[in-house]
């Protein structure tokens, strides 16, 4: 059985090339669901998105959703928004203040920790121990710099193993803060497409469409971002491990050497935030942060920080799903904030250009593999031409299929554990 099963996935991913298959077929899907979605660590949210006591917001692990609250103690819980009666969602709110949840079908009431509190007409229940009949939670839950991820499995690695060397770039989204706190309560946009999670996935950190896909926004805009990826761009393409990539521009930016470059404006233009960064950092620190800017990177399997703007990508089925994007807040710095909000609008918002450019080639890409030859997809550019940098990871030019390479490495790991 096990040879078989290896079998299987030596035919579906072999080097440089993945089967069709894997971006329809419903049985893959389902096994996605229970050996990623359901093992791996998943990001769920962010502190800022229920500051105070009694705060929840309705998240999602995979197709699964959940509530991310913070109770009346003030700790975050993710609990499933399953009530165990009956199975009815005892949640339909997007976000509210609450400090129990009761069930519309039967009117069971929870507490906001998942304790059952009371149901309906007691009598009935000849004194159940209500203590086995709470909301469910999920097994473990770690937070990093305020961002909350999750695991339905109960061990496995830590968030510090599967977040491995992608952990500098969540403190580079960080320093960019003249707190070193970031705020993602601007709201979320939900953006649904006719296509596989995972043609997002490898897109984020594709950097070989941007300079044809995107080329009428950037000249529109006037956007120095298209020479991130041309043929003579320096940036890079990297692999951190465990499925997580970037492109970095960080070469390109630094070759500029302008302050505030990576987010087209100048220094000049922000006193304000300028003045706080300096305040935090000092000015030689606080001018190589605003050289480097923000990262481009995308975390396995559904957070990409998109520099000015974080998506999530929730898996609803084997060709459906949904990017939630919103724009991301430097906490206390309503300068540059205010641009961060506009400029998220215009890339990503109902009549945003970048987006709709992006999901109109995921659709295409899904449309395509009704077409069933060729069998395979080719993924080796740049193969020839990968190294290792300083830190021993594997780099490429922004312009290579590094990152799915490294994507689809990870995922067949995943896919072959029992």
């Amino acid at each position: 059985m096990e040879t078989n099963h290896r079998k299987q996935w030596d035919d579906l991913i072999q080097p440089g090339m993945v089967h069709g298959s894997l971006y329809h077929d419903e049985m893959i899907f389902k096994e996605e669901v229970e050996k990623i979605w359901f093992r791996t660590w998943v990001y769920v949210g962010h502190e800022s998105e229920v500051p105070n006591k009694n705060d929840f917001v309705t998240k999602s692990i995979g197709p699964m959703p959940v509530l991310m609250v913070r109770n009346r103690r003030g700790d975050i819980d993710l609990l499933l928004n399953r009530c165990p009666h009956r199975g009815n969602a005892v949640c339909v709110q997007e976000k509210g203040n609450r400090t129990s949840f009761t069930c519309p079908y039967h009117s069971w009431t929870f507490s906001n920790d998942g304790t059952l509190m009371n149901y309906a007409f007691p009598e009935g229940y000849n004194g159940a121990d209500k203590s086995k009949l709470g909301l469910s939670k999920v097994p473990r839950v770690a937070i990093y710099r305020g961002f909350v991820f999750a695991s339905m499995a109960l061990d496995g690695p830590t968030l510090g193993e599967h977040l491995g060397g992608a952990v500098r770039t969540l403190d580079q989204a960080c320093d960019n803060s003249p707190t070193g706190e970031l705020n993602l309560s601007a709201g979320f946009l939900r953006h649904r497409t006719r296509a596989n999670w995972k043609f997002i996935l490898e897109n984020e950190c594709d950097g070989y469409h941007p300079a044809f896909v995107h080329s009428s926004i950037f000249s529109v805009s006037d956007s120095a971002i298209g020479s991130l990826y041309g043929a003579d761009a320096v940036a890079v393409t990297r692999s951190f491990g465990n499925g997580h990539t970037e492109v970095d521009p960080r070469p390109e930016f630094r070759r500029r050497n302008e302050p505030m470059s990576w987010f087209g404006t100048t220094a000049e233009k922000l006193p304000d935030y300028v003045a706080q960064m300096n305040s935090t950092y000092g000015e030689q620190r606080a001018r190589q942060i605003m050289i480097d800017g923000m990262p481009h990177v995308m975390i396995f399997p559904n957070l990409f920080i998109a520099e000015i703007q974080i998506f999530v990508i929730q898996p609803v089925s084997a060709t459906e799903s949904i990017q939630h994007v919103t724009a991301i807040q430097f906490k206390d710095s309503p300068e540059i904030n205010r641009r961060l909000r506009q400029q998220t609008m215009g890339s990503v918002g109902p009549a945003g250009f970048l987006l709709a450019d992006d999901t109109e080639m995921y659709e295409r890409n899904q449309r395509g593999l009704e077409i069933r030859s060729p069998e395979y997809l080719y993924l080796k550019r740049g193969e020839h031409r990968e190294r290792r940098d300083e830190d021993g990871l594997l780099v490429g030019h922004s312009t290579d299929d590094l990152p799915s390479r490294e994507i689809w490495k990870h995922y067949r790991s995943l896919m072959e554990a029992h």
